[in-house]
């Protein structure tokens, strides 16, 4: 299992220098138009509605509200630090990247106003790094594993979404959500390496 996380860390973090390279090399405009126009075959009202709705998931407020909630319910507040600081890794890593490569955001197909740079993108980053780290806590909660399989399934259809969404609503390239999601796999493994050693160490789990 070991390995096959670490052939993950690779495999992603691999992506996400080559798209690095194709993006910086303007090399995926075939790309981002194919999954733009594949995305966006029915542009209705209601699907406008919905993604606005569902990118909303993975906005600053939405993410702020959810740590405050995780370190408030839960008597163990170790796990609503650990997701605090999770989320603000990721606006750190997404900052840092965006800095690095500032691409420019898809303006002429925007639904909605974004500011700012576009790969990687942001809500992509959240999305898989804030959710996934959840994700890796209910399977550490006192729950049913009925009830762990059925969260694990919405938030993970939440996060694929999330990603589409951007896309929809015309403020990323497909690449920029690629980028996104590749990196912030990359990352979490990490930071869910540092944080299942830590719990170890304290005796909260086993392996």
């Amino acid at each position: 299992m070991k390995k096959i996380k670490w052939l993950v860390f690779v495999l992603t973090l691999l992506m996400f220098v080559l798209l690095a390279y194709l993006v910086t090399n303007n090399k995926t405009l075939f790309f981002d138009n194919f999954v733009y126009s594949i995305v966006t075959i029915n542009k209705v009202d209601f699907l406008t509605g919905f993604y606005k709705f569902i990118t909303f998931f993975a906005s600053e407020i939405m993410v702020v509200l959810i740590s405050l909630a995780f370190l408030l319910i839960f008597k163990n507040k170790r796990y609503g630090l650990f997701v605090i600081l999770n989320a603000v890794n990721i606006v750190i890593l997404n900052i840092i990247l965006k800095l690095i490569f500032m691409r420019d955001r898809p303006y002429d197909l925007m639904i909605i106003t974004e500011s700012g740079y576009s790969f990687p993108s942001g809500h992509a980053m959240a999305a898989l790094g804030f959710y996934g780290f959840i994700i890796y806590l209910i399977w550490h909660f006192n729950l049913r594993k009925r009830a762990k399989i059925i969260f694990t399934i919405l938030l993970s259809i939440l996060i694929i979404l999330i990603g589409i969404s951007r896309i929809y609503l015309g403020v990323h390239y497909a690449s920029d959500v690629l980028a996104g999601y590749m990196i912030s796999a990359s990352y979490l493994i990490l930071y869910i390496t540092l944080i299942s050693r830590y719990l170890k160490i304290r005796g909260d789990i086993n392996d």
